[in-house]
This record gives C-alpha cells, sequence and structure tokens, in this order.
C-alpha cells in the first residue's frame, strides 16, 4: 500500500518574526504549530511525514519535534542547501539564500515514494484543510494535481501586510496564481500593493499543494531552466517558488490542478505581534474539545 506522505517545508528562518518560527511554542501545552499540523494530517489519512530542513538544523529539529513524530509516523528528513542543484550547476560564490520553495520540494525527490501534500511548517491551516487534501490525494488520477484554497480574509493579520497568491479559479480548476503583496484590511475592504482592491472572498493560496511523485522530472528541469536563464544581478537573491512553476505546468497544459475550497481560518507568526492572537486562538481549540494537549 502506497503511503500517503506530508511534506513540511521548514527550512525557512522567518526574517520578520526574528527566528527560527517553526520551534515557537504557541499553544498552552507548549504546542507548536507543527504538532498542531501533524495531528490533524494523521487523522486525514497522513501516514508519513518528510521534514525538509536546513543540514545544520536538522538535529535541533529532530530533538524539537521529529521524535515525538516518529511515535505515531513515519519520519524521513530531506536536507535543503544552496548547493544541492541539478547536474551541470554550481551555486554563486557567496550565495547563502535557500533557492526558494520550488527547490525546497525537489530536494525530497529521493525520500518520496507515492502521493503527497506540501504545507509550510509555520503555518496553521485548520483540519478541514488536511481532510480535503488527503482525500484527493487517496483518488487522484496521473496528471491531476490539487491546492487548498483559503478566503483571502481568513488569511489577514492585524499587526501588519502580507503577501499572498490570488487565484483565477473556473469551474474548480486552478487558472493563475498571482503574487500580490502589501495586502491589508482597512475599513472592510482588502487593498494591496498593486492598486485595485480585492475581493474578501478571493481565493488565497497558502502554499497547501498535492502532487504525485512524478511531478520530480519536470521540476527538476524546470529548475535548471529557472538557473539557467537567472540573471547575473538576481544570483545572491533569485528564487524557484513552487507556485511559479505550477503556474508553468497550467500555462503549457500539462497538468490541470483542482482548486479544492476550505472554509477554515488560517493562523500564523508574520509578526512577533501576531503570537498573543495566535495563541488565544488555539487555546480556545483546546478548551473547545478540537485539541487534546498535544506536548
Amino acid at each position: 500500500m502506497e503511503h500517503l506522505t506530508l511534506l513540511v517545508l521548514a527550512a525557512g528562518m522567518g526574517s520578520r518574526f526574528g527566528g527560527l518560527k517553526q520551534i515557537e511554542p504557541l499553544g498552552p501545552n507548549g504546542e507548536i504549530i507543527i504538532d498542531y499540523s501533524l495531528h490533524d494530517a494523521r487523522l486525514a489519512g497522513f501516514d508519513r511525514v518528510v521534514f525538509v530542513v536546513k543540514p545544520e538544523l536538522q538535529e535541533t529539529f529532530r530533538e524539537v519535534i521529529g521524535d515525538r513524530a516518529a511515535e505515531s509516523m513515519e519520519v524521513a528528513y530531506a536536507p535543503q542547501a544552496v548547493d544541492m542543484l541539478p547536474a551541470g550547476f554550481t551555486c554563486p560564490e557567496g550565495r547563502v539564500k535557500p533557492w526558494g520553495t520550488g527547490h525546497a520540494v525537489w530536494c525530497a525527490r529521493d525520500v518520496i515514494d507515492g502521493p503527497f501534500g506540501v504545507i509550510n511548517a509555520d503555518d496553521f491551516y485548520g483540519r478541514d484543510a488536511y481532510v480535503r487534501l488527503a482525500e484527493f490525494l487517496k483518488n487522484r488520477k496521473a496528471g491531476r494535481l490539487c491546492m487548498v484554497g483559503f478566503p483571502l480574509k481568513n488569511t489577514l493579520t492585524d499587526n501588519g501586510t502580507v503577501s499572498r497568491g490570488i487565484c483565477r479559479v473556473e469551474g474548480g480548476r486552478l487558472l493563475t496564481v498571482d503574487e500580490h503583496t502589501g495586502i491589508r484590511l482597512e475599513n472592510g475592504r482588502i487593498v494591496c500593493d498593486q492598486g485595485d482592491d480585492v475581493p474578501l472572498d478571493a481565493v488565497a493560496s497558502m502554499n497547501v499543494w498535492g502532487f504525485g511523485k512524478e511531478v520530480f522530472d519536470r521540476m527538476g528541469e524546470e529548475f535548471a531552466r529557472f538557473l539557467r536563464d537567472l540573471p547575473a544581478n538576481r544570483a545572491m537573491k533569485g528564487e524557484f517558488y513552487l507556485p511559479s512553476f505550477v503556474d508553468g505546468l497550467i500555462r503549457d497544459r500539462e497538468a490541470e490542478v483542482a482548486v479544492l475550497p476550505t472554509t477554515a481560518r488560517w493562523y500564523g507568526v508574520t509578526y512577533r505581534e501576531d503570537k498573543e492572537g495566535v495563541s488565544a486562538a488555539l487555546r480556545a481549540m483546546h478548551e473547545s474539545g478540537l485539541y487534546p494537549a498535544l506536548r
């Protein structure tokens, strides 16, 4: 029987928050966000987790979450380092910034053997997101991918602006994902740097994707093309983004991406000031009986 794998992107440092968001206690019993993610994923049917981590942080990550996760799921690790590149490419001298979410997923190609979901380590997505993702992956057909879509109004913070991929959806299929920056709520309206108001119920991508293992070959090809075309002035900071990769598959008609709508509320610590509100929301979920003590 094929494993249903959850790929957790955990190599980011969270520069605006000021540290490793992934290991910041937020729940009433010292829980961290990944505790909730893994609990919800297990209930939805995921039986294996792969953590993408910086090689130098793997042991710390194992102590904080990996060993605990291994009590109820199969656990593997995929290191993400800037010098892990396709054959024929070398890392530009002085580059320290990771190559982006697309590269993070590609780094897991040797430890994934079946359908898999992708999430960020530092985002709380809600149980419904995992249920919808698992159901799709259990029944997926070749060439079919998926993305869990959140109402934009459920993904905002009161403490600053956010960047979100705003999706154009038709007949339940993803057409495009366009990055919008400076998104904030003003007088009951959502505004952004791009100028136009964004509908409250616009579909936002929060980096919850579902793939089959066959995607890795195509991803490697596109990452190599990205590196070949990377201008010299972007050599230190250019990133290979997962939504851009998926956008290319759609544009070239190589894949169909189902949008799985969820009404779940996203929580995350984009700014240090977000911590109090997220902790209060998690405490309320525990008090309602939605979650047991996870630590």
